[in-house]
């Protein structure tokens, strides 16, 4: 038998590395500051996104600026992302260009983010622990790459790579999804419930993913849901 292409052989390491689980009552440490550690995360989807949804859930006392989720294409860097420049200022990218959500301070709480927007009207929406803050225009008429490397944890400045490390996150995520359509406001509220939620072509429950660098996965504590 003769010796398998270089290609398969790095795409068999590759697969025997990615898990899929449901990650339910379970978060993902990282652990240093800064870091250049992060999620892989694996998602398959058939055409370009014209609306979409993305929510999670983050604790950390950073005060320095971090990146929380970014799905990147060849075409573009930043086409989509929740980064967070500062406490009390979340940024939302698509395509490249960003709106910004001021909000209160965190007080040593999880919080709890989702943002949705439609290509049709522009709309970007930004919800915070189950509530809406004001709508703002974004991209009208663009459409979303669906071949795309989409992590946690790191800003992409490449596709798949030109991480900063003073851009990293280092805390504790969880309750990450990516929806290819808009949520109704009671499924934004279901989200930051944690209650049933529709299927989703990346979704916690069943998640794909590889860790890269020191980053962990442990029990939930009871703090990630306010209780």
């Amino acid at each position: 038998m003769g010796t398998a292409p270089m290609w398969l052989i790095v795409l068999s390491a590759v697969t025997a590395v990615t898990a899929q689980e449901d990650l339910y009552r379970k978060v993902f440490v990282f652990r240093e500051d800064p870091s250049d550690a992060y999620v892989l995360l694996q998602v398959q989807l058939e055409r370009p996104l014209l609306n979409f949804t993305v929510c999670l859930r983050s604790y950390t006392d950073l005060t320095r600026p971090h990146s929380l989720f970014s799905y990147a294409t060849k075409a573009q860097d930043n086409e989509i992302l929740l980064f967070k420049p500062k406490p009390g200022e979340y940024r939302f990218y698509v395509g490249g260009k960003y709106v910004t959500f001021r909000v209160p301070e965190n007080r040593g709480e999880w919080e709890h983010v989702c943002a949705s927007w439609e290509s049709g009207s522009g709309i970007a929406e930004f919800w915070l622990n189950g509530r809406p803050w004001p709508r703002k225009g974004l991209q009208k008429g663009y459409e979303v790459g669906n071949e795309a490397v989409v992590m946690l944890g790191q800003e992409q400045d490449a596709y798949g790579g030109g991480f900063d490390v003073y851009n990293s996150f280092t805390g504790e995520m969880a309750d990450v999804h990516l929806w290819d359509a808009g949520l109704s406001p009671d499924k934004m509220r279901s989200a930051y419930l944690a209650l049933r939620l529709p299927p989703a072509p990346l979704a916690w429950g069943r998640l794909r993913y590889e860790a890269k660098g020191d980053v962990v996965v442990k029990p939930r504590l009871r703090e990630a849901l306010g209780a």
